[in-house]
C-alpha cells in the first residue's frame, strides 16, 4: 500500500464533516414526502430518467392533477402510492455546494412510530412538519418527545401548507409559539420555525415573496448551517468490527471511528479489558493515514501484541471506556409480541451480540403527556424505562454521550427478528461491584460424595398429562436407590416461592425463570432435580437448559393430546376454563409450545405412569447419571 498525502487525508476528513443526516417527521399528510421531493428536485442532481419517471408517475398516480407530484420521488411502496401516505422509512441523498445530505422520510401514522424511531436513530437533526390549518397535534408532540428521547437537539419546525391559510403571519406565529413552549418543556431548546409551502416551494430553497414578514433562513439554508455536536470532538473511540488477517505478518482491526480522532502513535486501551497498546498504522485502501476522524472506516494496526476481538473498543488511554453487564435503559418496543420480563433475548450493541434479559419496567412513558405509567410488559410502539442485564461484559457510554456505544437493538433469540431498541442511561452499580465468589467445595466434590452425577429432569406437558405423577414415581425409585434428589412441582412452588405470580404470559415466564435458577443451584449442590411444570414456552425451557452444563438437562415431554387431558380433567380446571372462570389457561386460551427435540417423549395415552417412570430411569442409566460421578 502506498502512503497517502496529508492533503488527501484532509480531503477525507472534510468529506465526512460536510455530511448531515436528518429526518422529517410529523402527522399524516403534513407534506413530508413532498418537501423532500422538492429538495431532491431543486438540488438538480436527479438523473434525467428519474425526472422522466416523475413526470409519468405524476400524470398516472399523482395527487396534483397532472402537475409534478414531488412526493412520488420518495414514496416507493405501492401501498403508499395508493393511499397517499408514507409507511416505510425512505432514505434519500442529495447535495448542495456546501454539504451532502442523507434524509430519512418517516411515516406519520401512530402505528408506524417504530419506523420513525428507526429513521431517527442515526440522525443529527430533524425537520418536524405540521399543517398550518391544524396546528400542533398529538402526533406532533409524540414525535417531538421521541426526538428529545433519541438525543436530537437541532430541530426545524416547518409550518407547511401556509398557502392554504393565505400565508397568514398570525397563524404562523401562533403555531410557532405553541411549539416552542412545548419543545422547551421537553428539552428541545434549539428550534427554528420556518413558514413553508412544499407544493409551491415557498421558503424551501429560496425566500418567498409571499412571506415578506419572515426574516429567518430558508429550510435549505437552515440545513446547510446546522452544526452537529462536535463531529470530531471528545476522546477517541474506535469500534472493532473485524479482526483482519489477510496474510501472515498482518494483523489489523477493521472498524469505524465513532468518536474523536485516532492518530498514529496514540496510546489506546482495549475494552473490555485493561490492556494498553500503541497505534502503529492506520490503513486504508488508498494508503496509510496519519489520523482518522469520526465516521471513517479504516483498519488499525497496533505495535503491541494484545488480544482484541470483534466488538471490542479501542479508546484513548487517558480517557478509557467503562464496561458493565447491567444498565438502566430506555426501551422502544417494536415487536407485535409483547416484551416479557425475564425472557431471554439477544442484544446487538456495537459489533457485539450478547444475551439480554429485561426486568419488569420501572414505568412506561406516555409520549403524548410525558407522564410515567405503571407497566408489567411492553407492547409494540410503547416506550419504557427498565433495568436490563447482559450475559457478557461490554464497553459502553451513555446514549446522550455517544449514541454508537450507548444504543442497542433487541433481537428475538429464536427467530433473530428485531424486537426492540434500547438507549443506555447509566450502568447499575451492582454490575461493577458484584463479582463471582470462588468456593473450595464445588459441584464435582458434591457429586463425588453423592455417588452420582447431578442433572435436571424437566417434565413438561399440558395440565393433567401426568407430569407430577410420573415425576413422583421417578423420585421414589431414586430415593430407594440412595440417590440425592429433590422434586420441584408447579403447584407446590406457587404456595411459596412464586405465590406472587399469576398466569399471564409475563408471569409464566418469570415463574420458569425462577425455577430454572433454583434448579441450577440444586444441580450445583450435586442433586438430581425433578422439575414438573407445564412450562408452555420453548424459550423459557431453553433458558432453564442453558443454566446448567451440557449433558445435565433432560427434557421429558409428557405428551397427551388436549382432548385426552380435557376428558380426564382430574382437577376440573378445563371445565372451569371452558366456562370462562379461568383466564390464560394453557391449551384453551393460552398456547402450549411442545418440545421439538426432547430427550424423552412419553405418550401417556399408551403408557401407564409406572411404565413412563421406568423409561425415565432407563434414560438416566444410559446417560451415566446413575453410574456415579
Amino acid at each position: 500500500m502506498t502512503a497517502s498525502t496529508p492533503a488527501a487525508a484532509r480531503t477525507r476528513r472534510q468529506h465526512h464533516t460536510d455530511e448531515l443526516r436528518f429526518l422529517t417527521c410529523g402527522s399524516v399528510d403534513d407534506g413530508k414526502s413532498t418537501l423532500i421531493g422538492r429538495l431532491l428536485y431543486e438540488s438538480k442532481l436527479l438523473p434525467s430518467d428519474h425526472l422522466a419517471a416523475l413526470e409519468a408517475d405524476s400524470r398516472r398516480a399523482g395527487t396534483r392533477g397532472g402537475e409534478l407530484d414531488f412526493a412520488l420521488l420518495v414514496d416507493g411502496l405501492a401501498a403508499e402510492r395508493e393511499q397517499g401516505i408514507t409507511i416505510d422509512v425512505a432514505y434519500r441523498f442529495f447535495a448542495t455546494e456546501r454539504r451532502r445530505f442523507v434524509v430519512a422520510d418517516t411515516p406519520g401514522h401512530e402505528q408506524y412510530t417504530r419506523n420513525m424511531v428507526t429513521g431517527a436513530s442515526n440522525a443529527e437533526a430533524a425537520v418536524v412538519l405540521l399543517d398550518a390549518r391544524t396546528g400542533v397535534l398529538t402526533q406532533t408532540r409524540r414525535h417531538a418527545r421521541l426526538l428529545a428521547l433519541l438525543g436530537i437537539r437541532h430541530v426545524a419546525l416547518a409550518v407547511n401548507k401556509l398557502d392554504l391559510v393565505g400565508y397568514s403571519r398570525s397563524v404562523f406565529e401562533k403555531i410557532s409559539g405553541q411549539f416552542r413552549e412545548f419543545a422547551a418543556g421537553i428539552g428541545l431548546d434549539d428550534v427554528t420555525c420556518i413558514p413553508t409551502s412544499a407544493v409551491h416551494g415557498d421558503n424551501v430553497t429560496a425566500r418567498s415573496d409571499a412571506t415578506p414578514w419572515y426574516g429567518g433562513p430558508t429550510l435549505l439554508g437552515w440545513l446547510e448551517s446546522v452544526e452537529p455536536a462536535a463531529a470530531s470532538g471528545g476522546p477517541a473511540r474506535f469500534l472493532v468490527q473485524w479482526v483482519n488477517r489477510p496474510e501472515p505478518g498482518f494483523r489489523g482491526y477493521s472498524g469505524q471511528v465513532v468518536r474523536g480522532r485516532l492518530r498514529r502513535g496514540d496510546r489506546v486501551r482495549v475494552a473490555p479489558g485493561n490492556i494498553e497498546a500503541t497505534v502503529g498504522r492506520i490503513v486504508t485502501m488508498d494508503g496509510d493515514l496519519d489520523e482518522a476522524t469520526r465516521g471513517m472506516a479504516t483498519t488499525v494496526m497496533l505495535d503491541d501484541d494484545v488480544d482484541v476481538s470483534r466488538g471490542d473498543v479501542l479508546a484513548a488511554a487517558g480517557d478509557p471506556v467503562d464496561t458493565a453487564t447491567a444498565f438502566q435503559a430506555h426501551l422502544v418496543w417494536l415487536d407485535e409480541r409483547e416484551m416479557l420480563p425475564g425472557r431471554q433475548y439477544l442484544a446487538k450493541l456495537g459489533a457485539s451480540t450478547v444475551g439480554l434479559t429485561v426486568e419488569t419496567p420501572k414505568y412506561r412513558v406516555d409520549v403524548d403527556s410525558g407522564n410515567h405509567l405503571p407497566a408489567r410488559t411492553l407492547r409494540r410502539d410503547e416506550i419504557a424505562v427498565a433495568n436490563v442485564h447482559l450475559d457478557t461484559e461490554v464497553a459502553y457510554e451513555p446514549y446522550r454521550t455517544a449514541s454508537e456505544l450507548g444504543s442497542f437493538i433487541v433481537l428475538d433469540r429464536l427467530g433473530n427478528a428485531t424486537a426492540g431498541a434500547g438507549m443506555i442511561d447509566f450502568a447499575l452499580r451492582r454490575s461493577a461491584t458484584v463479582r463471582w465468589q470462588s468456593v473450595t467445595v464445588d459441584k464435582n466434590a458434591r457429586s463425588a460424595r453423592n455417588g452420582h452425577r447431578p442433572c435436571v429432569v424437566w417434565f413438561t406437558g399440558l395440565s393433567g398429562a401426568g407430569k407430577s405423577t410420573i415425576a413422583d414415581l421417578v423420585e421414589k425409585a431414586l430415593h430407594a436407590q440412595g440417590r440425592h434428589t429433590f422434586l420441584l412441582d408447579g403447584d407446590n412452588v406457587r404456595h411459596g416461592l412464586n405465590k406472587d405470580l399469576g398466569f399471564t404470559d409475563a408471569d409464566r415466564v418469570e415463574n420458569i425463570r425462577r425455577i430454572g435458577e433454583v434448579a441450577a443451584l440444586m444441580v450445583d449442590a450435586g442433586l438430581i432435580v425433578l422439575a414438573s411444570f407445564i412450562s408452555p414456552f420453548r424459550q423459557e425451557r431453553a433458558l432453564a437448559r442453558g443454566l446448567v452444563e451440557p449433558g445435565e438437562f433432560c427434557e421429558v415431554h409428557v405428551d397427551a393430546p388436549l382432548e385426552h387431558v380435557e376428558r380426564r380433567d382430574p382437577k376440573g380446571l378445563y371445565a372451569r376454563a371452558r366456562r370462562g372462570e379461568l383466564a390464560n389457561f394453557t391449551g384453551i386460551d393460552s398456547p402450549y409450545e411442545p418440545p421439538e427435540r426432547p430427550e424423552i417423549r412419553l405418550d401417556t395415552t399408551a403408557l401407564t405412569a409406572e411404565q413412563a417412570a421406568e423409561e425415565v430411569l432407563a434414560r438416566l442409566r444410559e446417560t451415566g447419571v446413575l453410574r456415579g460421578s
